[in-house]
Order: structure tokens, then sequence, then C-alpha cells
């Protein structure tokens, strides 16, 4: 299961953060009448609240999910996302309701409401770790009123690694977060300067100015990678970060949007060794790998990148299993992912899919999905990509 691909692959038009009063209860009544479809609330438990939310929506322009509501329709928003493999899981997924955290009041300062918010972010890395036994786990804040567009984070993941822009032109550790680091940067933080220095989180409340908090070390756990057959793999110094935590999706829920709704799951041997650590536009470390295992690369046709590409993915799956930390792989996760769109099928309900977000990055033609077609609808509710909150443009997700 990964959540990485709840990322877009192009640019999108970020959601509204307080769509107009009407938009809100419309799709609140379309979220009510597919809980009812579904089995989970009954028709008039349903009419009732129907009545009270259009009364809620009059008198403030916006209203409050129960309990049941936001834990059911986060998990219905899972399965609608077409750029995830791994919503084979759906129903396991946990929420935390943080909706009432950061917010302030009369007595409370910035300094203090931004710190119950990272806080809770970091309570958030804790759970999700369980000790290496990695949770589906998403925590949702407050979201958008009119108004008030809610909080967020400035990071795409709650862990992630910084890059340095070079004299040179190149980019010390990941190219993807050059434009957060350099925001951070300019807010007073400082990294060591190297390929892995970890991201402070950069917590935002509306209408305030951004705050960057350090993680404390004991939340960041990262796996070092090496190979179960090339000793000399270790000296690489390559790693990564245990699981994924991405925090720039707007939860889209029965007419409220969710700005701040970090998504905890484990990820896919590809997505790191066959991507982060591989592309060229990442840490681009196929090269290295090839020349450690002596292959020619004066040539495409020795097929250089295509050996190196799997033996950096074979060396991820062993680490993380060498260090009891969660993943899978590729043939594991789409043959789970048919396994959905069976069930799916079964239900009644279609099975949304990016084709493109599915198939894995390495030997996708002997998994299971190559050969299906998919159509990457967005039924609501959903996820949608987050606007870069800073002014200039920077790294994407």
């Amino acid at each position: 299961m990964t959540t990485a691909s709840l990322r877009t692959p192009s640019p999108a038009t970020p959601a509204p953060s307080c769509p107009q009063s009407g938009s809100v209860t419309a799709e609140a009544e379309e979220l009510l009448g597919q809980l009812v479809a579904e089995g989970h609330l009954g028709p008039g438990t349903a009419e009732q609240r129907v009545s009270e939310i259009k009364d809620e929506v009059a008198a403030t322009g916006s209203y409050r999910h129960t309990a049941d509501e936001l834990v059911v329709g986060t998990r219905i928003a899972w399965r609608n996302n077409p750029q995830c493999v791994g919503k084979f899981y759906w129903k396991a997924l946990e929420v935390r309701d943080c909706r009432d955290i950061g917010g302030g009041g009369q007595d409370s300062g910035q300094d203090r409401c931004e710190g119950d918010l990272f806080e809770s972010l970091v309570e958030h890395l804790r759970q999700a770790w369980n000790g290496g036994k990695v949770r589906l786990l998403l925590s949702a804040f407050a979201p958008g009123r009119p108004g008030r567009p809610g909080p967020l984070v400035w990071n795409s993941q709650l862990i992630r690694y910084a890059g340095y822009r070079q004299h040179d032109g190149s980019v010390l550790g990941d190219p993807e977060a050059v434009g957060l680091t350099e925001e951070v940067q300019r807010l007073g933080w400082r990294g060591r300067g190297t390929e892995f220095d970890v991201l402070p989180l950069v917590v935002q409340r509306p209408g305030h100015e951004p705050k960057w908090f350090d993680l404390p070390p004991d939340v960041v756990q990262e796996v070092h990678i090496s190979h179960p057959d090339y000793p000399w793999f270790e000296q690489l110094g390559l790693r990564w970060h245990a699981f994924p935590t991405i925090s720039n999706q707007v939860l889209e829920l029965g007419g409220l949007r969710y700005p701040l709704a970090p998504f905890s799951a484990w990820y896919t041997c590809t997505e790191i060794g066959a991507r982060n650590l591989s592309d060229t536009n990442r840490y681009d470390k196929l090269p290295l790998v090839a020349r450690g295992m002596g292959l020619d690369t004066g040539r495409d046709r020795t097929l250089w990148r295509d050996r190196a590409l799997l033996e950096l993915t074979a060396a991820v799956l062993h680490s993380y299993d060498r260090d009891g930390v969660a993943i899978i792989d590729h043939h594991f996760a789409t043959k789970q992912f048919v396994r959905h769109e069976e069930r799916e099928q079964k239900s009644g309900r279609t099975c949304p899919a990016d084709w493109s977000a599915i198939v894995p990055a390495t030997s996708g033609s002997t998994t299971p999905v190559w050969q299906r077609r998919y159509e990457a609808t967005r039924d609501r509710p959903n996820f949608s990509p987050h606007p870069v909150p800073w002014p200039t443009s920077g790294a994407g997700s």
C-alpha cells in the first residue's frame, strides 16, 4: 500500500477552501445518500441530518461532520481516489479527529496554537510508525470555513529531505524539495548540508505567519539501504524514511474542505528504489549503483540502467525487511488492487484508477494491471492537491 500515489502527476486546479453554501448542502446530501446506500446510515437518520445541516449552514455558512461521517467519508474518499494502488485496505484506515486542535482562543497566543498543531502532527507520526508495523492513519484537522481557510503545513510530506541548490546548478539532496528548502531557509532554518537532512515542519494558521519546527529524532524513522549480495552497497550511504505521510492533499468531504489531513501508510519498494532514489530529477543514484556493479555505463545497449534499477529496488526491499519495517513489493500490491477491483464490482461500484499511477515503475508488464484499462474518474468524496502555499514556484509533491 502506498499513499505517495495520492499525488496527482500533473497540475490541477485546487478545490476552493470554502465552497458556496448551496454547494455545501448539495454535497452534504450527496454524501449522506451514499452512506445510506452503502448501509452506514439509516434513511430516517439521514433525513434528520440533512435538516440539521441545512439549518447549520444557513446560520454559519458551514457545518460540522459527525464522528461517523468523518471516519466513513474519509475511507470512501480514499477508495475514490484514482491515484492509489493500495485501496484494497480502504476499510482499515484509521482516522484521528483533530478538528479542535490548535484553534486557539482569547488566551492562546499564536506560538501556542502552532505548537499544538505541531505536537499533534508529531503524535500522528508516532502512532503511524507503530514499531515498524506501519498503520494506515489519517489525521483530520479543522476544515475551511467562510473567511477561514483552515490550517495547513507547507511540507508535501511530514518527513522529507532537503534539497540544496549549488552554485553550479546541481542539487545536494532531493531536487524535488528545493523550493521548500529555500523557503524555510528564508524563515531562518539552517540544515547540516547533507544529502539526507530532514526538513522542519512549517505550520501555518489562517491569517498568521508560518512557523517552523524541527521534528524530534525519535519520530524520524529511517532505513539505511544495503544489498543482500553486494557488501559494497552499504558504503553508498543511501537511506530513506520508513513510511510516507502525505500532507499536501485537501480532503474533500461532504461539501467541506480539510486542507490539513496527513495520511500515512506503507511504501511499495518501487516508489523508493525505482523512483525516489533513481529518477534523474530526484536522487539519480543509478549511475553510482551501476559503477559499483561494474557495468558499462557508456552505452544504453548494455541495459545498465535496467540492471541497476532492479538491484537498487531489491536492496530497498531487503533493507526494510531486515529492519522489520512494513513494505510491500509491486507484484503483491497490484494483485491486491485487482482483488479490490473485483470486490468493488461485486458491490456494484466502479473502481476509479489512473493506469499510469497504478502500474509500477519497474516490471510493469509482469503485473496483472498491465493489460487492464481504467477510468481516472474523480467521484466525491476525494482528495485534491493543495496549491503551493508560498508565493514562489517550488517543489512538487
